[in-house]
């Protein structure tokens, strides 16, 4: 269940930041809104997470997979561009939450 809880943590996280682009500086009220409920249920879920699962791995798969999916909806949304380097970068942060789920000792499942 805890690993649920991440990953909705992790999807109104993504959601949450959407919306800040799309706020406008905080002009916009909906966006607004949706950013505020995204970030506070982020934050919500994510505590629960910490019950069972370290707060170092926890909050590197968070981020990581946040700054994933971000990257790639600033991409399909927005339309910016994700040269060599972005992409590398990625798949670094994705060969760190791997190796962090199959070898390291310190996630407890």
């Amino acid at each position: 269940m805890n690993w649920m809880y991440l990953g909705i943590a992790i999807l109104s996280e993504v959601i949450a930041t959407s919306a800040l682009k799309a706020s406008e500086g905080f002009t916009k009220p909906l966006p607004v809104l949706i950013l505020a409920v995204g970030y506070a249920s982020s934050f919500y879920f994510l505590s629960l997470t910490l019950r069972t699962i370290p707060v170092g791995i926890a909050y590197a798969i968070w981020s990581g997979v946040g700054v994933i999916l971000i990257s790639l909806l600033a991409w399909w949304l927005y339309g910016q561009s994700l040269d060599k380097a972005a992409l590398t970068g990625i798949a670094l942060i994705v060969a760190g939450v791997v190796v962090l789920n199959l070898f390291s000792d310190s996630v407890h499942r």
